[in-house]
């Protein structure tokens, strides 16, 4: 759109004013509608002019500014920067309105949550993204850019060794619990959150990656998925019931040490799993396997026995 026309376009703004006795804001709305979707004249030539700091050159070494990608913005009918910020002929003239007419993203943003991911939404319609709408993130008015620094030529939030601390941004509790002496290795730098949880959205709860706990759980832990013979309630129930995954101070990520853990199910009444001495104990000597209050002791196959003599989860 050249000078003449956008001023022709302002003076009629002018003349409506004049005329219909329409308020000056509403007026100078209206220039502005007309006028916001002008795209600029040289594309990211004209943002580089006022944006060339290293923040935003940094897009350059990233998949975003690759002209050979026709899913890219840069490779996208050529609009680049403008293809993720929208219309930015007026934000670069000015024109004597109100310096803006384009799409901010991150924590000081004026555009809103919705705003923002929408335009993200537009280009990453993957079967992550799909669920977006219904994860706990959006619910929760999380932006796209809140997790993601997309002018990086390394997005924190998808590297291995950073993950967990933009994640523990929010989540901080979990984040906390990865300082527990029984953790998974998070911070060792063997895997991360989205090794469990899928942030876009998932089936699941607590957008696990599988559509239940246990198969999360044993996508990894294989040897414990079973069919097994001799069941382990619990255990084909909800791994949580036993485990807290993010960090707990017992051994092997137990929410309570053996026989408190067990004894939340099973009465202490019905076995002298608590500890006690030899004389407190009716008949012989009792097993110094006993005395200790290790269930696992003689019930080791807490999560399931093939065995035809495994009824009790001892063999």
């Amino acid at each position: 759109m050249s000078r003449r026309v956008r001023a022709t376009l302002i003076g009629l703004a002018s003349l409506l004013l004049c005329l219909t006795g329409i308020p000056a804001v509403a007026a100078t709305s209206t220039a502005t509608a007309l006028t916001a979707s002008t795209y600029s004249t040289n594309g990211a030539d004209t943002c580089l002019n006022c944006h060339a700091d290293p923040d935003v050159l940094g897009i350059f070494r990233t998949a975003h500014a690759r002209p050979d990608d026709p899913r890219g913005p840069f490779g996208h009918g050529g609009l680049q920067c403008e293809a993720c910020h929208g219309p930015g002929g007026l934000h670069a003239r000015r024109m004597g309105l109100q310096r803006g007419g384009i799409v901010d993203f991150g924590p000081k943003a004026t555009a809103s949550v919705e705003r923002q991911n929408q335009m993200c939404l537009t280009c990453h319609q993957s079967d992550a993204a799909t669920q977006w709408a219904t994860s706990a993130h959006a619910a929760s008015d999380v932006a796209c850019a809140d997790c993601h620094r997309l002018h990086q030529s390394d997005d924190p939030v998808r590297e291995l060794a950073t993950q967990v601390d933009v994640c523990g941004k929010c989540h901080v509790a979990e984040r906390a619990a990865l300082f527990k002496p029984s953790r998974h290795p998070l911070r060792d730098g063997t895997m991360d959150c989205t090794s469990c949880h899928s942030p876009h959205g998932s089936s699941g709860p607590a957008s696990l990656v599988a559509d239940t706990v246990n198969d999360t759980c044993t996508s990894c832990h294989a040897e414990f998925r079973g069919p097994v013979l001799w069941e382990h309630q619990p255990v084909t129930e909800n791994c949580d019931n036993c485990h807290s995954p993010h960090g707990t101070v017992q051994p092997a990520l137990l929410k309570e040490r053996p026989p408190f853990l067990c004894q939340q199910c099973h009465e202490a009444a019905g076995h002298p799993s608590a500890p006690q001495t030899p004389t407190g104990l009716p008949g012989r000597m009792p097993s110094p396997y006993l005395l200790v209050g290790g269930c696992v002791n003689c019930h080791s196959q807490v999560h399931g026995s093939n065995d035809p003599s495994g009824q009790y989860l001892m063999r």
